[in-house]
């Protein structure tokens, strides 16, 4: 029999919350070490979660928020489905957008935990998959009408029943994608890194025993619903109000769409409303509610005390509000592939404008707009098909007050959890020789604290027949990362393409196009925007950056108004002084 402690005492509590974030860890250390696609072992575009029988989210390490926020809604619509018809050794499989999904590529895992014949947790990885059929490149469709162009749509099944592979599922799976030996590594990893949560949940369990660990989550949560509520009590109550546009839905490339958004304050409970958004898009940015939802709490837990742990408990005090047929909240059978992008960045930005005139020393300038494409074909070094979203190409975050941005850590769906992937690797993995990736001067926005750069990022195809569909936005003014407070924004993203040594000709987002041996692609990605009036920027401060080589001397005169000699790269001071009084 397990012995049983009380969980009166706040320091078992600590330690058993620990240690359910440790497992969560775990799990995605284990992915990590285990999987062939670069996509999780470069970039770490997944989630892992515990959750409690009745599903409640207990801990999470979520190295991709926007995939960590959505994971909720998938294990609600297994469990619902499944009922009591779950089992030991079962796992279940699910992408389904419009039942709990966000979009395709995020695949959902879940292992149910028992003890003493009982069901007390489930153990769940949620990532990006390689590939998941249907017309899109990565996953990405740019000319999609409807999600059944997309991929192979998964409702909740069941993959393993009582630890016995059921092959039919599996091969359903399997036989609907291109890259079958990749996608079935990677369904393993997922499955692996469930069962490493489960192996380390009924250790757990036999040392403090199942009732020790329930109440001690139950206080975990109750804790996590008062640190948030604490923190929207800190928001003056009222309503916010801002939009953000997305550059065009594949369809129509001439359209923007609208994000539009009020924020709810009232005492210690918040709400965010989307009802004046637009409705919703012939094309792929589409946004499930999952997605949506994940997409708010990411940009809110952004500006509130990060030691919060994200749990069921913390999302208590928080509404969304999405109407059906919406952008935000599409109708089945809207194509969605793009939401978790473009879509969700536009809700931060939002989110982030709107917070900014309520507390605006916690709020976000822009982050930069995801702009590099999604490539597939096949290495002919290797022979292996490949699958790349190019996360080398990330732009630059937004300042904050009393900080400037970080260089190349966007896009905001990430808050930074997008690993940068080894050139070198890179390079083995896909037929592409990397030319050039360097900090791009003058590309974030100025301000009393300036944005974070972006980055010049180009390779050369050295395979035939490879696909590339692009995927993002930032390309107009209208969506480059926003200043606040008088901060700049940052520059406007641009994509050209190399014919085999031809002139470079522009790339439109959101399309499709065949890359060949000899092309060369270039990615020009934005910095983030600034934060403040720039002429309260330190002059040393300015003069730093100018030697640094991250702005330049006519960018230090023009917009922040400090005069630098270009010969001695020493101030000139009166100049200055003239230049900052004239405004």
């Amino acid at each position: 029999m397990a012995q049983t402690h009380p969980t009166s005492n706040p320091i078992l509590v600590a330690v058993i919350g620990s240690a359910l974030d440790g497992i969560t860890s775990e799990m995605g250390q284990t992915m990590l070490r285990t999987s062939r696609s670069p996509i999780f072992v470069e970039a770490r575009d997944f989630a892992t979660s515990l959750f409690s029988a009745d599903g409640r989210l207990l801990a999470q390490t979520h190295y991709i928020p926007v995939i960590g926020g959505a994971t909720p809604f998938a294990l609600r619509a297994i469990a619902e489905f499944f009922g009591d018809d779950v089992h030991d050794g079962d796992i279940f499989i699910h992408n389904d957008p419009f039942n709990g999904g966000s979009h395709l590529p995020d695949i959902t895992i879940a292992r149910p935990v028992f003890w003493d014949g009982e069901l007390v947790f489930w153990a769940t990885t949620k990532g990006h998959n390689v590939d998941v059929g249907g017309g899109g490149v990565v996953g990405f469709n740019p000319g999609a009408r409807d999600v059944l162009e997309e991929g192979i749509r998964i409702p909740p099944a069941r993959v393993v029943e009582r630890g016995r592979l059921r092959r039919d599922t599996w091969e359903l799976i399997l036989s609907n994608v291109r890259m079958r030996a990749l996608v079935e590594s990677v369904l393993n990893c997922q499955i692996g890194a469930t069962a490493i949560g489960e192996r380390r949940l009924r250790a757990l369990l036999e040392k403090y025993g199942r009732q020790t660990i329930s109440d001690a989550t139950d206080e975990l949560l109750q804790a996590s619903a008062r640190q948030v509520r604490a923190a929207i009590a800190d928001i003056p109550d009222g309503e916010y109000s801002a939009d953000a546009l997305i550059d065009n839905d594949g369809i129509d490339k001439h359209r923007s769409y609208r994000i539009a958004l009020t924020v709810k304050v009232d005492g210690e409970h918040l709400t965010f409303d989307f009802s004046e958004s637009d409705e919703q898009a012939k094309g792929f940015i589409n946004s499930t509610i999952a997605n949506t939802v994940s997409s708010a709490h990411l940009a809110l837990f952004g500006c509130i005390d990060p030691d919060i742990r994200y749990n069921a408990g913390a999302i208590e005090p928080i509404d969304v509000v999405a109407p059906a047929g919406s952008i935000t909240n599409p109708d089945d059978p809207a194509p969605v592939a793009a939401c978790t992008v473009p879509t969700c960045e536009a809700i931060a930005s939002a989110v982030w404008v709107a917070l900014s005139q309520a507390i605006p020393s916690r709020a976000h300038a822009g982050w930069a707009r995801w702009c590099t494409p999604a490539t597939m074909g096949t290495n002919p070094r290797t022979g292996r098909h490949f699958g790349d979203l190019h996360f080398l190409g990330k732009g630059g975050s937004g300042a904050t007050e009393g900080f400037d941005g970080w260089d190349h850590l966007s896009p905001s769906n990430t808050l930074g959890g997008l690993r940068t992937p080894d050139p070198e690797l890179h390079e083995l993995d896909t037929p592409y020789l990397l030319e050039e990736l360097e900090y791009l001067p003058d590309s974030a926005g100025a301000g009393q604290w300036r944005g974070g750069l972006g980055v010049r990022y180009r390779w050369r195809i050295l395979a035939d027949d490879i696909a590339c569909a692009t995927y993002g936005s930032g390309f107009k003014p209208e969506t480059a990362p926003v200043g606040l407070l008088g901060g700049k924004p940052g520059i406007v993203q641009s994509l050209t393409l190399s014919r085999a040594g031809a002139d470079p000709v522009e790339v439109e987002s959101n399309s499709f196009y065949t890359l060949n041996k000899g092309d060369v692609f270039e990615v020009i990605a934005s910095g983030g925007g600034g934060f403040g009036d720039p002429h309260l920027r330190p002059a040393e401060l300015v003069l730093r950056d100018v030697r640094e080589g991250i702005v330049s001397i006519d960018a230090a005169r023009t917009v922040y108004g400090v005069d630098i000699d270009p010969d001695t790269l020493e101030i000139r001071q009166d100049r200055t002084q003239k230049l900052r009084a004239a405004g």
